[in-house]
Parts: C-alpha cells; structure tokens; sequence
C-alpha cells in the first residue's frame, strides 16, 4: 500500500505560475503543483540593476486571490555591502529604528544617514530626532503600497535629506529598512500607485523561484 502512495506522489506534474506584483513591471513565476501551495511563501526580488547599482532587496509575501496569486510587499532591505561600500573615514553616521502606524498595518523603519566629515553629538542627535519626527509623520497619512512604492523611487529620501539640510547637510540619506509587522484586519484599499521601478522585461531576466520558505507567521528573526 506504501508503494502504491509514494508511485502517486512521484507521478504529480509541476507547473509555473505567475505571481502578479503592484510595486515591479515584470512576471514572478514560481514552480509548484498547485496554487494553494505557493501561499503564503516568500519571494524575494534584487532591485540592484533596475536601480543602478543601489542593492535593494525587495520581500512579497505570496496570497492566493480567488484563481489569482498576489505579491504583498513585506519588507524592503539595503544590503550591507552596499552600506559598507559608502562608509568612508572621516565621517560620522546616524541609524535609529522605531515603528510607526500606517493606515493599513504597523510597520518598521530603520533610517541610515552619513555626514560628510565630524560632526558633534548634538548635531547627531538633531539629526535623529528631525528624522524620526519628519517619517513618523509621513508614514502616518500612506499605505504601506504607498510608502513601498515611495521608499523604492528614492522620493521618501530626497524629501528627509532637504528637511535635514537645514540641520547639516549629508553625503547619504536612506533608508536601510523598512518592513510590515502586523497589517490591520478589515482593511480595503481601494487601488494601487503606479509601479516604484520597471523592470526589464526579457525573458532571461523573469526571476523563477522553486524552493521558497512557508513563513505565514511572522519570521521570528525579525
């Protein structure tokens, strides 16, 4: 009888299915017998070409909609390479992490600032406290589609590093993470931005994902 189970299993098809995601203009297409074993997995994009060198991490996390699979933005990562890549000696950097209600979920944000020389510690802490202040209340008044799409066009940043220039001026303004802890029950919204970046659409450039990891509850790495 064993035998018989294991021949059945064995003789099961995969197939590729495409994974629809508001935030890139590309197709995701993930190998799985069936839809309902791909929810609630995983997929993780590298930004880095579409954004020119800016390695950038982006995390969906897969639903099934109806006969549909969705790609929920989870969390947006900046490679530590990247940072380590900017430092420089000489100069002083700012990091800070707190979270913020949005409108549809509580999130995590982590910002990352560099000078460009010395400075004081009260100008760093001026500079954390302005940031923490000035995203606190942009995250407020946006979705998380929102402040995705926002984070990933760099238009987040460019508006923090004016409003600190006032301050001092800095050789580097980002945001080193930023990620969905808890999304709000009976939440609707009503419709998506337009796509953060477009992506290539060549065929040998469609990420394929086979073995993703079933996280449906909350990494407890995070």
């Amino acid at each position: 009888m064993a035998a018989k189970q294991t021949k059945a299993k064995k003789g099961i098809k995969k197939d590729f299915f495409e994974v629809s995601a508001p935030l890139v203009t590309t197709k995701i297409l993930l190998y799985a017998t069936e839809k309902k074993e791909l929810e609630g997995k995983i997929v993780k994009i590298d930004l880095t070409k579409a954004l020119r060198g800016k390695s950038l991490e982006l995390s969906l996390r897969v639903k099934l909609s109806g006969e549909n699979l969705m790609g929920d933005p989870e969390k947006i990562d900046l490679a530590k390479s990247y940072i380590l890549k900017v430092m420089r000696k000489g100069i002083d950097y700012v990091e800070d992490s707190f979270e913020v209600e949005c409108r549809d979920c509580f999130t995590r944000i982590k910002p990352f600032l560099l000078t460009r020389k010395r400075v004081s510690r009260a100008i760093l802490k001026a500079l954390r406290n302005e940031t923490k202040e000035f995203l606190t209340a942009q995250i407020k008044i946006r979705t998380s589609s929102e402040l995705f799409s926002d984070i990933i066009s760099n238009k987040i940043q460019k508006q923090l590093s004016l409003k600190l220039k006032k301050v001092y001026p800095l050789a580097l303004c980002e945001i080193r993470v930023f990620e969905i802890i808890k999304r709000k029950e009976n939440y609707k919204e009503t419709s998506f931005k337009e796509p953060a970046i477009k992506l290539e659409k060549n065929p040998e450039d469609i990420p394929i994902v086979e073995d993703l990891t079933v996280n449906k509850e909350k990494d407890s790495e995070d």
